[in-house]
């Protein structure tokens, strides 16, 4: 039996389950296009038109993150159909940002810098809710969750409309469902539009414990 396809070119799910086991799987495709790409940390039109293309024929990641900020700035740099040096620069550091890294050994899973909140926030603990997702060079996630009660912070395990900060561990986490971000960065990055979650790395956040 063949699946059915909307006028876009995009199958029609009748079943939920099905549609997301579909959509993580291209997802999953997606970073591994991105980590091909920068593997060689060059970019050149050839392969940023590729992308463009795989984008444009899976509009259900496009339009979701991380997959609409890449569409977005694909879009902005293909605009004459050149890729000059700084655009170059701009799209490959979204890559790496979206991968986690360059895709070597010790890169493997790194965390995501995409949704990092810009400019990074004042940290403060007292009273503050946070959520902590991946693993942590600072100590185990229940060490790290010490340090922030014992600075009159609380903790959550997934992020909600009153988190005030969700840490992403450095070195992620190989039961994260995408290789270099979560469920809980999807959380955060989606009710963002409601609440005031920050969005913080482990770098930026051990400064000031």
């Amino acid at each position: 039996m063949k699946m059915p396809f909307d006028e876009q070119n995009q199958p029609i799910f009748h079943n939920k389950k099905e549609r997301i086991r579909i959509d993580e799987r291209k997802v999953d495709e997606m970073i591994g296009i991105c980590k091909g790409i920068i593997s060689d940390q060059v970019i050149n039109l050839r392969e940023a038109d590729f992308l463009s293309q795989w984008l444009s024929n899976n509009a259900g990641i496009a339009n979701s993150w991380p997959g609409n900020i890449l569409y977005q700035r694909i879009d902005k740099v293909l605009k004459d159909n050149m890729l000059d040096q700084d655009e170059k620069n701009e799209l490959f550091e979204t890559l790496r940002q979206i991968t986690g890294g360059i895709s070597d050994i010790d890169a493997k899973n790194r965390a995501t810098k995409l949704p990092l909140t810009e400019p990074p926030p004042t940290i403060v603990f007292k009273d503050k809710k946070y959520c902590l997702t991946g693993h942590f060079v600072t100590g185990t996630r229940n060490q790290v969750e010490s340090i922030i009660v014992q600075k009159g912070g609380y903790t959550h395990k997934i992020p909600t409309l009153d988190t005030n900060y969700l840490v992403i561990g450095i070195m992620g986490s190989a039961d994260w469902i995408h290789s270099s971000y979560g469920r809980k960065i999807e959380r955060a990055v989606e009710i963002q539009k409601e609440c005031s979650i920050k969005i913080i790395s482990e770098e930026y956040w051990a400064q000031f414990i």
